[in-house]
C-alpha cells in the first residue's frame, strides 16, 4: 500500500537533512500542510529549534489577491510559518523524491472566533465556541470555499486532505482542556454541539422547529448527563432525549449543511486544480459526529470526493462503511499514528496496515513523522521495508 507522512513546513524549512529522512522512511509521499490550526508541536531533529509554537489557524503561504477588502481572509503565519514556507518545504520534499499533497484544516480557527466572534458555534446555553466557525453561515461558508480551493491548490502540489470539513462542535484539545469532568458521551457530544446562531436558528425554523423551543428541549435533554447518567447509545439516546421528531429535523438541517458545503468545497478544488489532482477528506462515517473527521455519509462523500481519510489508530474498523460504498478508484487511506507518545503504536505498524488492509484501506497515512522518535521513525523503516 502506498504510504504518505504527515509533515509540517517547520520540520522541513532549515533543516536540510529531512526531506531525505523522510524519504528514506520508505514514503511515497507527504502531506504538507498549507493551512494549519494553533498548536505547539515538538520539532526532535530540527538543528535549531526543538519546539514550535504555531499561535493561531494561518496559512503557510502568502495570502492571495482574492482576500483583498474581505472581513473574513485566513491568517498569514508568523514566525513560525515565515514567507512561502510550505513553498519552500514542498520544493525540498519534491527534490527528494517524494509526491507532495496539501494538508488543509478548514473549519477549526480560533483567532477567528476571538476577532469576529460571531462566526462562531453558540450552543442551547449560549457559550460560544470560538474554535468552530459554524459552516451554516453564508460569509464563513464562502471563507471555507475559498480557502480550500487557494490552500489546496500549490504549486507542484499533486491532491489534497481536507481535515474539518464539516460541523465543528464541544469535542475539541483547547489550551489547558479541563471539559472531561463529566462523561456526556456521543448523545451528549451532539447535544452540545448544536448551534444556535442566526442562520442555524432560521435553519430549524425551515425543519418546522422553534429555535427558542428547540433549546430549551436540548438543555432538558442534557440535564440528566449533568447528574451522571451513563446510559449512551449514540443516536437512538439523542432521540430518547430530545424527542424522536426534533432529533430528526436537527439531523436533517446539519447533514444538508455539510454535505452542501462538502460539494462546494470540492468542486471550487477541482475548478483550480490541474487534471488528475486528487481530493481526499479526512471523515468520519457517522454523519452526526463532530471534529477534524467531519462525520459524513459515506456514499454521499464517496460521491464527491476521490476518497476519504479515516481515523484507524484506535481500530480500523470505520473503514468498513467506506469500503461497502467503494469504487474501483476510490481512495481509502488508513490514518494510523506512529508516536507511541501520542498514543500511536509504530511497532505494530505492520499488523495493524494488515488489518486496514483487509477491510478495504488502499493506502496508508501515517500522524505524525516531524513529531515522532528516533525509535519510533526506525519502527516505521522496518514495517515499510517489509511490504
Amino acid at each position: 500500500m502506498k504510504a504518505s507522512a504527515f509533515v509540517y513546513p517547520w520540520d522541513v524549512g532549515g533543516d536540510p537533512e529531512a526531506p531525505a529522512r523522510i524519504a528514506a522512511l520508505g514514503v511515497e509521499q507527504v502531506t504538507l500542510a498549507s493551512a494549519y490550526h494553533s498548536t505547539r508541536a515538538l520539532t526532535p531533529r530540527h538543528p535549531r529549534h526543538r519546539i514550535v509554537t504555531a499561535e493561531y489557524a494561518a496559512v503557510l503561504y502568502p495570502v492571495g489577491h482574492r482576500w483583498a477588502g474581505r472581513g473574513l481572509r485566513p491568517y498569514p503565519a508568523g514566525r513560525w510559518g515565515p514567507g512561502d514556507a510550505y513553498g519552500e518545504a514542498a520544493g525540498a520534499l519534491a527534490g527528494a523524491g517524494l509526491e507532495v499533497h496539501t494538508w488543509v484544516v478548514l473549519a477549526h480557527n480560533s483567532r477567528m472566533g476571538a476577532e469576529h466572534p460571531d462566526t462562531s458555534v453558540v450552543n442551547a446555553y449560549g457559550d460560544r465556541y470560538p474554535w468552530a466557525p459554524c459552516i451554516a453561515q453564508p460569509a464563513t461558508r464562502a471563507y471555507l470555499v475559498d480557502l480550500a480551493a487557494e490552500a489546496a491548490v500549490r504549486p507542484g502540489a499533486r491532491g489534497t486532505e481536507l481535515e474539518s470539513l464539516g460541523w465543528y462542535g464541544l469535542q475539541h484539545l483547547h489550551a489547558h482542556d479541563k471539559t472531561a469532568g463529566v462523561g456526556l458521551g456521543d448523545a451528549g457530544q451532539y447535544l452540545m454541539s448544536l448551534c444556535f446562531c442566526p442562520a442555524c436558528r432560521t435553519g430549524y425554523g425551515e425543519q418546522g422547529l422553534d429555535a427558542d423551543e428547540l433549546a430549551a428541549a436540548v438543555r432538558d435533554a442534557l440535564e440528566p448527563l449533568w447528574r451522571g447518567a451513563t446510559d449512551d447509545g449514540g443516536w437512538p439516546t439523542v432521540g430518547k432525549l430530545l424527542g424522536e421528531d426534533r432529533a430528526a429535523a436537527t439531523r436533517a438541517w446539519r447533514d444538508t449543511t455539510a454535505r452542501t458545503l462538502q460539494e462546494q468545497a470540492v468542486a471550487a478544488v477541482r475548478a483550480a486544480a490541474p487534471g488528475g489532482f486528487q481530493v481526499l477528506l479526512h471523515a468520519d462515517p457517522v454523519p452526526y459526529h463532530c471534529g477534524a473527521n467531519a462525520g459524513v455519509d459515506p456514499a454521499h462523500v464517496l460521491s464527491v470526493a476521490d476518497g476519504v481519510v479515516v481515523p484507524c489508530t484506535a481500530g480500523p474498523a470505520l473503514l468498513t462503511p467506506f469500503a461497502e460504498r467503494a469504487r474501483a478508484d476510490t481512495v481509502l487511506a488508513a490514518n494510523l499514528t506512529v508516536v507511541a507518545g501520542l498514543g500511536g503504536s509504530p511497532g505494530t505498524l505492520t499488523e495493524d496496515a494488515a488489518r486496514a488492509r483487509a477491510l478495504g484501506a488502499t493506502e496508508l497515512r501515517l500522524y505524525h513523522v516531524g513529531l515522532a522518535s528516533d525509535g519510533d521513525l526506525a519502527a516505521v523503516r522496518a514495517a515499510l521495508a517489509a511490504r
